[in-house]
């Protein structure tokens, strides 16, 4: 017990610090995929990731890339600081008599991780989308030609995504993620923040039932013993593996 006070804190750091370093460096290709996503057909502004980077740094700056980045940077601490935790607790109290767990106990604590952690990745990504495609409907709006003056819809700036009825005939103006919050909440209530609750669930409960598991192990085969910590290169490793496995299944959802 002493040994897993001791280190759940240092988890949730480890965590912590993992997911900024994370965002930090895939926010810009995770802000091209969305803008990407959110295109439709007669209303293109850019061509290909590399054409989105390069006209969102000419448009918008370099820190036009990381255009809600603000909102990962902030939760992603408390969101990997559930997923950690709640895999521990899981695999605590499906353990038995402080043996090893089963790999299908293993994957029942992941499942639990997963879903406790949409609490924050919910409306993390809700608010990040909304923040990353602005600049996209922003350009849209610019680019002549683009559609013509009669289907132009009144939208809420704040609110406008590529799901909407339209373009913004308003000029564009910055908005924050509170700002985003405060009119989903006052327009939706709570529901607003957790739309896409069901997708989220369908793509972090398989991630989490096979990461987690996948990198227990991996990381167990890189130990020198059966009471000592493996390397961190291994550790490393482990979590490169597993991540990437677990990636190439959940994240097209």
């Amino acid at each position: 017990m002493s040994q897993q006070q001791i280190s759940l804190p240092a988890k949730l750091i480890n965590g912590g610090i993992a997911g900024i370093v994370g965002v930090t460096c895939v926010f810009p290709i995770d802000l091209a995929k969305t803008r990407l996503q959110n295109q439709r057909p007669g209303q293109h502004v850019y061509k290909s990731m590399m054409d989105c980077l390069v006209k969102t740094v000419r448009s918008e700056g370099y820190f036009g890339m990381y255009r809600g980045a603000a909102v990962n940077l902030t939760l992603v601490t408390p969101e990997k600081a559930i997923k950690l935790a709640a895999n521990d607790f899981f695999r605590h109290h499906l353990s038995k008599d402080g043996k090893g767990l089963t790999v299908f106990k293993e994957m029942l604590a992941g499942c639990g991780a997963g879903m406790c952690q949409v609490i924050i990745t919910t409306p993390m990504e809700m608010l990040k989308i909304q923040l990353q495609d602005a600049g996209r409907l922003a350009a849209q709006q610019q680019k002549p030609g683009m559609m013509a003056p009669t289907k132009l819809v009144a939208t809420n700036t704040m609110l406008s995504r590529s799901y909407n009825s339209g373009t913004v005939v308003s000029a564009p103006r910055a908005v924050s993620a509170t700002q985003i919050a405060k009119e989903l909440l006052h327009t939706q209530g709570i529901q607003g923040l957790y739309r896409g609750l069901g997708a989220t669930l369908m793509r972090d409960v398989p991630f989490s039932i096979v990461y987690f598991p996948l990198f227990a192990n991996l990381n167990r085969l890189g130990k020198p013993g059966p009471e000592e910590s493996s390397p961190f290169y291994w550790a490393f490793l482990s979590g490169c593996a597993g991540r990437i496995y677990s990636r190439c299944g959940c994240k097209p959802l």
